[in-house]
């Protein structure tokens, strides 16, 4: 097996005195899609903001294409190429659609994405370039925060939650576009509480619970393994 693009090994991370990941590994290898799930509060997010420098591991070792991330600053760590949408997507809601991805182009350290490879991937966002952030709908939302971390360079993709809160169809429509950036050659790390999604879309999958990983494998194992997914997924 390759080298993982991004690895975690026994990272262990705290907010103020609890102790909210306990040695925490995983990996994703370049290409791959990788689901991180569980119930509220197991640390899927915290695990996100480990790698990227929101919550530094006390103990443990995060690495990017071989260097150690552990410690740096999320400025450093953002400029190699790992970027987070998060939950919340932090898109500029009193700007417009192409003036949010004028800002994310211009403020770049190294290009990505082109806005012509933007639109072509979310012709929904060119339809909607005059329209200000807060009159877009929750899809739309979502993807523009994804197109603002392509069109800077962006080797990993973090999402976080990207469905929560949309309606069934602008899931399926949030499914495709996670589908197209991957068949584009994007690393994705997605956590994500709709299960079916998530395992609609991703290579291999984890299972976080109590701040530990409690199952890895492959998404045709997991649907098949009613006990996990009933232990852990209330499914």
């Amino acid at each position: 097996m390759s080298e993982p693009l991004l690895a975690l090994e026994n990272v262990n991370s705290y907010y103020g005195e609890s102790h909210i990941l306990k040695s925490v590994s995983l990996h994703v290898g370049e290409g791959e899609t990788v689901a991180l799930l569980g119930r509220n509060g197991a640390g899927k997010t915290t695990t996100l903001k480990s790698i990227v420098g929101w919550v530094q591991p006390q103990s443990g070792s995060v690495t990017f294409a071989g260097e150690e991330l552990a410690g740096k600053e999320m400025m450093e760590i953002a400029r190699k190429g790992i970027a987070l949408v998060p939950e919340e997507r932090r898109i500029f809601t009193n700007l417009t659609v192409a003036e949010n991805l004028r800002i994310a182009q211009v403020t770049a350290r190294k290009p990505g994405w082109s806005l012509d490879r933007v639109y072509e991937r979310f012709p929904r966002l060119r339809e909607r370039l005059a329209n200000k952030g807060d009159e877009i709908s929750g899809g739309e939302k979502q993807m523009l925060a994804i197109a603002r971390a392509l069109v800077q360079h962006t080797r990993v993709l973090l999402l976080d939650e990207p469905t929560e809160g949309l309606a069934p169809l602008i899931v399926r429509e949030v499914e495709a576009v996670i589908r197209e950036i991957k068949a584009a050659g994007m690393t994705i790390l997605l956590v994500e509480q709709n299960l079916y999604s998530a395992l609609g879309v991703a290579d291999r999958c984890y299972i976080l619970d109590q701040g530990e990983v409690v199952y890895a494998g492959v998404p045709d194992d997991l649907r098949g393994n009613e006990d996990v997914m009933r232990r852990y997924l209330h499914v």
